[in-house]
This record gives C-alpha cells, structure tokens and sequence, in this order.
C-alpha cells in the first residue's frame, strides 16, 4: 500500500471557483468526509478516516468548501447552499459509486442535504455533533435585538471565536440562505443507515440535536451514540477510535 499522501488536486466549479481535494483511490463503496464550519481537510477525523480506509483499500475523499482551507474564495461569501453545492460538485465528479459521508458538525447538515439531492449515491451517512440548522437555531436566534438589527442594516456581524482569536464573521445571507434548508422542522427522506456520534458536553451543538435528526429520519436503522465526557470536537484518540469502529462496521454492512 504506498505511504505516500494522495496529491492535494483541484476542480473547478461553474462559477471558477476552484474546490481542493485529496483522493485515496480503492473500491467501493468510498467514504467521503465533510468538514465543520471555518475547519478544513487536514483535521483529526479526516485524517484518521483516510488512514483507516487506506488500510482497507476503501476509496477516500476529503475537501475543503468554497472559503476553507486550500480552496479559493472567502469565508465571508459563503453560505449553506453554496457549500452543500460544493459537496455535491464532489460527488458528481470526483467520488465513484456509492459513498459513505462523514459529516463533522455544520459537515452533517451538509452531509444530509447532499444525501438528499442524491440518494441513489449514498450508501451511509454518520454525523459526528451533526448541527443542521444551526444558523437559525444556534446564531440567529441566539442574538439580541439589538445584533439582529444590526446584522440587517449592515450585511454582517463579528462574533467571538472560541477557536482562535479572531472574530467569525456573520453574514445575513448565510442567515437568510439557511432558512432555505432547514431540516428539522420536518420529517427526513432518507432511508439509509445513519450512524449520529456526540459529546453531551457539547458547548457548540446540543446532543439533544442527534436525537431530534435520529426522530426525524425516516430510516429504521438509526443508532444515536452518546459520549457522556465528550465535547464538540471528539478529536480525542478514544473518540477517533471510536468513530473509525463505526466507520468500519458501515463498510463491512454496506459492502
């Protein structure tokens, strides 16, 4: 099996916008990661997904949206339509045959919309703190009205960052783009295996967010995971190991 890390490429969507990736060639079905809000390829989980299924000879890919990472365009422009665009332009054409998507956190909204739009491409789907609809549920309406209107009149708000010392940036149309998508206010066509991993001390996204998207689905093969320890990003070698397992277990039933 060769050491070396598959080479980063690039795919050019529509617009120009250039969209970079790394894929691990094997057999199917493959497995595909999406990554969380302003995170990127390189993370922990991804990682740790390529080298699993680098093991097994499974094919892997792993991308950065629009505004993340190596891909070009600014974080400040995106939204949920364009990112989920993104994944799908992944899919269509870079991924081949059924896959397995990983979402990580704003990754399994994104995750779910693409599952949705394709389902005779997706094989599974495990959310790891899943957080569809966070842009209503977790920012907008967590803002006073006095932010509220301020995000109105001037396009965009700054909010502290627990990840790093800059601000993130809001803008109202990531607001007014997600109440396009938003899922949990009704039921979810998937009929697939779904596998929801999270930490119920979740800072970011409550764990009560798995079970709603677990009540919501209508899939019958649903198991929801919780990590009494665990927080946002279950990076941690225990929870990596633990999600790998799962992983792993989605590949030997899907195969």
């Amino acid at each position: 099996m060769p050491a070396a890390l598959p080479r980063l490429a690039t795919l050019t969507a529509p617009d120009g916008a250039t969209i970079a990736y790394r894929l691990s060639p094997g057999k199917g079905p493959g497995v595909m990661f999406l990554t969380g809000f302003k995170s990127d390829m390189t993370g922990d989980k991804a990682v740790a997904l390529e080298r699993l299924c680098r093991e097994r000879g499974r094919a892997f890919i792993r991308f950065d949206y629009t505004g993340h990472g190596e891909s070009s365009g600014a974080f400040e422009d995106g939204t949920i339509g364009r990112w989920a665009d993104d994944a799908r332009l992944v899919l269509d054409r870079v991924a081949e045959g059924p896959q397995i998507l990983i979402g990580s956190s704003m990754g399994g909204w994104i995750a779910l919309l693409t599952a949705l739009s394709r389902p005779k491409r997706v094989a599974a789907l495990v959310g790891i703190a899943a957080a569809p609809d966070f842009t209503e549920e977790l920012i907008f309406a967590a803002l006073d009205p006095r932010t509220k209107d301020r995000l109105d009149k001037d396009g965009k708000i700054a909010l502290p960052s627990e990840y790093g010392p800059e601000p993130t940036v809001i803008t109202r149309a990531l607001i007014e783009d997600g109440r396009k998508h938003l899922l949990l206010g009704g039921p979810i066509a998937l009929d697939i295996p779904v596998r929801l991993i999270h930490g119920m001390k979740d800072v970011d996204v409550p764990w009560q967010t798995s079970v709603r998207i677990a009540e919501k689905i209508a899939s019958t093969d649903v198991e929801v995971v919780l990590i009494k320890n665990g927080g946002h990003r279950l990076s941690e070698p225990e929870n990596l190991k633990r999600l790998c397992d799962a992983v792993g277990a989605l590949l030997d039933k899907t195969s």
